[in-house]
């Protein structure tokens, strides 16, 4: 596939490295205004480094676009006039609807919308897609890019903005959490290095069992606790203190905030 770029920030070149690393271009084009910071990338051979859109659309099929939203609409009318039934648009772009969109480039465009996050640099990432009528007939293609640099899941665009609270600062979430742990390892004796390797590999390994088994985490929950254990005491101590009720509170907050961005 020939895959283009556009706007190779930090989303953008997570998305290069997840698929880069897994072989999932022939060519790619990064696009950004400085392109300094990205000239590393062309040591892979097969990618090219410009500040030239136009150029980037020209010589590919795929384009991902992953620039601020205040610019796509512009990038959007720079380039669309070189579109033709080999592209594909897939847009990264928060807030920014496949209305919006189909109103610069017209309806019969492949028009895809997609939310990753940050762990697509490493082949883990939860994305979400949604496309316009058109782009259906080119969803599955856009599901395969994406499976390669972890899970995809087609949903209703009416729910990409809880997507992305529950899947891109998810990821943030989950830091938070897998931090909380470091310190609490921390505090029983372990030293720094040794407290984080031990929360981040035991928050991958209950995800793993849940992907593994499609369990409840209730069931895998049961697995380890014991009448007057300690698990079941630590649970509920963290529940006393609002752990299940802050993170529906948070993600509640985030959903509310990301909601004002469409309104405005």
């Amino acid at each position: 596939m020939k895959i283009a770029i556009i706007g190779a920030g930090n989303l953008g070149l997570s998305i290069a490295k997840g698929i880069l690393h897994t072989n999932g271009a022939t060519t790619m084009y990064l696009t950004k205004r400085n392109i300094e910071s990205i000239k590393e990338y062309e040591k892979y051979g097969n990618v090219s480094v410009t500040q030239n859109n136009r150029e980037a659309v020209t010589n590919s099929d795929i384009l991902v676009f992953a620039v601020q939203p205040g610019h796509f609409a512009a990038i959007l009318s720079e380039i669309k006039d070189l579109l033709n039934d080999n592209h594909v648009v897939i847009s990264t772009i928060t807030g920014f609807g496949i209305d919006k969109i189909e109103s610069i480039l017209g309806e019969d465009k492949y028009i895809i919308r997609s939310m990753p996050n940050t762990a697509i640099s490493v082949g883990k990432s939860m994305t979400c897609i949604c496309s316009n009528h058109a782009g259906k007939k080119r969803i599955e293609l856009a599901k395969a890019i994406f499976n390669r640099m972890g899970h995809s899941m087609e949903i209703p665009e009416s729910q990409m903005q809880a997507a992305t609270v529950i899947c891109a600062s998810g990821i943030a979430f989950w830091m938070r959490l897998i931090r909380a742990t470091t310190q609490g390892a921390i505090q029983l004796g372990f030293d720094a290095n040794e407290a984080q390797e031990l929360a981040m590999h035991t928050c991958d390994g209950a995800a793993g069992l849940l992907i593994a088994s499609g369990n409840h985490p209730e069931e895998e929950i049961d697995k380890v606790t014991t009448p007057m254990g300690c698990t079941i005491q630590g649970l509920n101590e963290m529940e006393h203190q609002g752990l299940s009720s802050s993170l529906i509170r948070g993600i509640v907050a985030s959903f509310e905030k990301i909601s004002e961005f469409k309104t405005k």
